[in-house]
């Protein structure tokens, strides 16, 4: 066999190998708000590319988060997403908005389920994210918001990541001034948080 056959040989399996990681990698499509999107900070400082860098090439992910994101506004362009990405998971970070504007709970639950049924339906699995608002909103609101996401995991049989925010809300240090978004100094965490509730989804 000659030299140049081999080496052309070499590179056809390189190429093969290449395209057989390419194609087993997993897909996670991350649809949220300001939360997921870097608000306040360069891109590369945000959770989801924290996260990109530390699976490397075992996960594939896409950021489809926009700032002042609603779960109506996600529920209107999902479909397009999921046709075009065809993710094997989607990150669901929505609703936060929804409750910071007062919408009526039984709004927000119900679109929320419907972005789960439309994620389901494309064949992906589905990692939520839940939150909560600050308790001057009324009790009976605060709660009753931080409770739809448990109640819809559970209806729906989805992860839940129970807080998104944990140990991050209500540390001056880690958030941005407004008290609202978290800064760059937080978003390790948040990334850790989601990578622990990922890696059940990314088993075989």
């Amino acid at each position: 066999m000659s030299i140049l056959i081999r080496r052309f040989l070499v590179v056809v399996l390189f190429l093969a190998a290449t395209a057989s990681e390419a194609a087993t990698a997993h897909r996670v499509l991350v649809l949220g708000d300001s939360l997921s999107a870097a608000y306040g900070m360069d891109s590369q400082q945000g959770w989801v590319a924290l996260l990109d860098q530390q699976f490397g090439d075992e996960v594939q992910l896409i950021n489809a988060s926009v700032s002042g994101e609603t779960a109506t506004g996600g529920k209107q362009r999902l479909p397009a997403l999921l046709d075009s990405h065809r993710p094997d998971i989607v990150i669901l970070e929505l609703g936060g908005n929804d409750g910071l504007r007062g919408y009526p709970l039984d709004s927000i639950r119900k679109t929320l389920a419907e972005l789960i049924k439309l994620s389901q339906q494309s064949e992906a699995r589905v990692l939520l994210l839940g939150m909560k608002i600050p308790p001057n909103y009324g009790q009976r609101y605060s709660s009753g918001f931080a409770a739809l996401y448990a109640s819809l995991a559970d209806e729906l049989n989805v992860a839940l990541l129970p807080f998104f925010l944990e140990g991050i809300a209500g540390h001056p240090e880690l958030m941005q001034d407004d008290q609202i978004h978290p800064n760059a100094d937080a978003q390790p965490a948040m990334a850790a948080a989601v990578k622990q509730a990922l890696q059940p989804l990314l088993a075989p």
